[in-house]
């Protein structure tokens, strides 16, 4: 079984882009030059004031507490553990989403159950911050610092990110302050990892370390493309990277913030269908080969689906003008929008295409994330 580590440093508990001139005239950011090489620093320069690290203070419940009296787990803490402590004390990562209002996104296990939050900012300052709203099914949460001269990042488009695309991320990886690494998108729509309830993983190889939870994988353009998450989990009680890393994609991000720092909470929506992949030998007569599709085997009993007026059989090609080519792109993709949401639904019916609109009902809550 593949194991999966939240990239939070818990203090108590716990390839470079080629350098060639040739490739870098490929790529669409003016890097800069120094000492007459190639260097991103530029880049970086209007990148890195919107990245922040998070420090957190929580009391230990009583079952934490009695875990830090077995000699086996106390050999494995980062840092020893005070006679008498009882408060444990991590490290993570933030971005700055919307400096007019101080609203920093990171992952909702950096800041859960927090007594006390501290940001700091890449040029030092040390802010407290209030949480504004978390999402324990996509790992995401909000806090809010009060500040002038805040920098908001650029946000991207993740349906357009590409395997192959080169990356940075940037972090606060065990708590040594802000800390860029390089590499590329190394795998797409990574699912059913048993990372979290909802997964649509971004794979990178770009170094994502414990305490990088919450911070930045930006592309090239200096846009962020995805929210650091999880690591692979190889039994090392350091947390130290291999390579496999993974981050939520930003628009998943942007979704569930929007509804977090509107509402300080975040729904799920669902269609209330159920959808397999179409088989063209048997539906040759009413799917076109060439287009992208799942069909509706069930529709619940007053559901979205059903009011809207879908039926089975029907095959579901596009959603808000977005392809949908497997049942997992219509579930992560109603999931991310909020319950009452009205979609727009590219419908093909015994051959002949056709629009509809449905609007949205809430899923039942499920837990809050898989990972400790």
């Amino acid at each position: 079984m593949i194991k999966f580590r939240r990239s939070l440093a818990a203090i108590l508990l716990a390839a470079s882009v080629a350098s060639a001139p040739e490739v870098y005239a490929q790529i669409p950011v003016a890097v800069g030059e120094s000492q007459g090489m190639p260097s991103l620093a530029p880049l970086l320069k209007t990148i890195t004031p919107s990245v922040v690290s998070i420090a957190i203070r929580r009391r230990m419940t009583d079952e934490e507490l009695a875990l830090m009296n077995d000699p086996a787990f106390r050999d494995q803490l980062i840092l020893p553990l005070p006679p008498g402590e009882r408060n444990i004390y991590a490290a993570g990562s933030g971005v700055i989403v919307d400096a007019e209002k101080g609203f920093i996104v990171t992952g909702s296990h950096v800041v859960e159950g927090a007594d006390e939050i501290v940001v700091v900012l890449a040029d030092g300052r040390r802010l407290t911050a209030t949480p504004v709203g978390s999402d324990g099914e996509t790992d995401i949460a909000v806090v809010k610092v009060r500040a002038e001269n805040l920098v908001s990042i650029r946000m991207g488009d993740s349906d357009k990110v590409e395997v192959g695309d080169f990356v940075l991320s940037i972090g606060n990886p065990f708590s040594l302050g802000q800390t860029v690494s390089s590499g590329i998108v190394s795998a797409l729509r990574r699912r059913n990892l048993g990372a979290q309830v909802y997964e649509d993983f971004i794979q990178t190889d770009a170094a994502i370390n414990l305490g990088s939870s919450g911070g930045a994988l930006v592309n090239l353009r200096g846009e962020l493309v995805g929210l650091n998450a999880a690591i692979l989990d190889t039994g090392d009680p350091g947390g130290g990277n291999v390579g496999i890393g993974f981050a939520t994609p930003v628009n998943t991000v942007r979704s569930i913030a929007d509804q977090l720092m509107k509402y300080g909470s975040a729904t799920h929506g669902q269609l209330g269908v159920t959808v397999v992949t179409p088989k063209k030998d048997r539906e040759a007569n009413s799917y076109a080969h060439d287009r992208a599709g799942v069909t509706i085997t069930s529709v619940e009993p007053d559901s979205s689906a059903e009011r809207a007026g879908l039926k089975i059989g029907d095959i579901i090609t596009m959603l808000n003008a977005s392809p949908l080519r497997t049942p997992a792109d219509l579930d992560i993709k109603t999931a991310m929008l909020r319950a009452g949401e009205v979609v727009a639904l590219d419908i093909v019916r015994n051959g002949r295409p056709m629009a509809f609109r449905a609007t949205l009902t809430a899923r039942p809550r499920q837990r809050d994330g898989r990972l400790g």
